[in-house]
């Protein structure tokens, strides 16, 4: 398996600048939509209510980077470097977009979902490269095998190139939103929800072309890192729901902090891989995009999975 995992390394994506261009617009375009339903309300509720913020921001921004560099250490051995970080990567950055989708369908806590994602979509501009470069550095320091000591020289993370991508990706479309929700909020309300379900689509479709672009290598590949996928997945999913059960919050509470700290922003990350200001191009990473594209498909059918087991749950009951 090892061998497999150093040659996923050297892998090249099939994605050229046009592919880069199409992927930055449509994490820009996700966030514009976020920001649309964001208001100050939002942020008065972490207020208002600040155990269950506090235990989702504790989970997502802490937790889940710390539960991924010890499982990436671990591995030791038995995965690369890149897969490591690549793992890392996924890790810290913010919620997904669909996030507040599988809360609704799973009958979470709606409003506070939307909460975290107001303060992960602005806190991440900073907690999103810091913990990269934080966990990446650690892990790379001590926790990476030394079988590819070269790539692990070459491998820095620069927490400023990350920020600055950030802030173009997310800062910028974040801040429109805002402006436009805040000034035209009959024109806001008109749009949102064929925005939001558009900008699904869209992330849905950007994946897929991804994977038919490289058909041939994800099939090759693919059985390689889909458990792995699937392992650091349900135990962030896990451990969202039990971080939430050891601070006694509600069973309601508890499965939306599940959901917002095993549904990361995959897209970012592959943003930011693809980005050669933070990221080299002629670095050994196939690893890290392997990683990142797959888990953008998994956390959807793991989300859909956990929200349709805890609705049948719920019906069950009322039965």
């Amino acid at each position: 398996m090892i061998e497999a995992l150093q040659e996923i390394d050297t892998v090249r994506l099939n994605f050229n600048n046009d592919g880069r261009l199409f992927l930055n617009l449509t994490i820009a375009f996700i966030m514009f939509g976020i920001a649309l339903e964001l208001k100050p309300e939002d942020f008065k509720k972490l207020l208002k209510s600040p155990k269950p913020a506090f235990v989702g921001v504790l989970s997502q921004f802490f937790l889940m980077p710390l539960l991924t560099f010890i499982i990436a250490t671990l591995l030791g051995d038995i995965i690369t470097p890149t897969i490591g970080m690549g793992m890392i990567l996924v890790a810290a950055c913010p919620g997904g977009n669909v996030s507040n989708f599988i809360s609704s369908l799973a009958k979470g806590n709606v409003a506070l979902s939307v909460s975290l994602t107001a303060f992960s979509s602005i806190g991440g501009l900073i907690l999103t490269p810091f913990n990269f470069a934080f966990w990446g550095n650690l892990y790379l320091k001590f926790g990476a095998s030394t079988m590819s000591s070269g790539l692990v020289q070459e491998l820095q993370v620069d927490a400023v190139d990350v920020l600055q991508t950030i802030v173009l990706i997310l800062g910028v479309p974040l801040v429109l939103g805002i402006f436009v929700s805040s000034k035209f909020p009959g024109f806001t309300a008109s749009i949102v929800q064929w925005i939001k379900r558009l900008s699904i689509v869209i992330f849905i479709a950007l994946i897929g072309i991804i994977f038919a672009s490289n058909l041939d290598l994800f099939i090759k590949y693919i059985k390689y890192i889909f458990l792995l996928v699937l392992v650091h997945n349900a135990l962030a999913l896990a451990m969202g729901y039990y971080t939430g059960k050891a601070f006694g919050l509600s069973h309601q509470d508890r499965k939306t902090i599940a959901i917002e700290t095993g549904i990361q922003n995959s897209g970012l990350a592959l943003a930011l891989l693809f980005n050669p200001a933070v990221f080299p191009q002629d670095l050994a990473i196939g690893g890290m995009a392997f990683i990142a594209a797959w888990w953008g498909v998994w956390h959807i059918i793991s989300g859909l999975t956990i929200a349709s087991f805890w609705t049948r749950g719920i019906a069950k009951k009322a039965e």
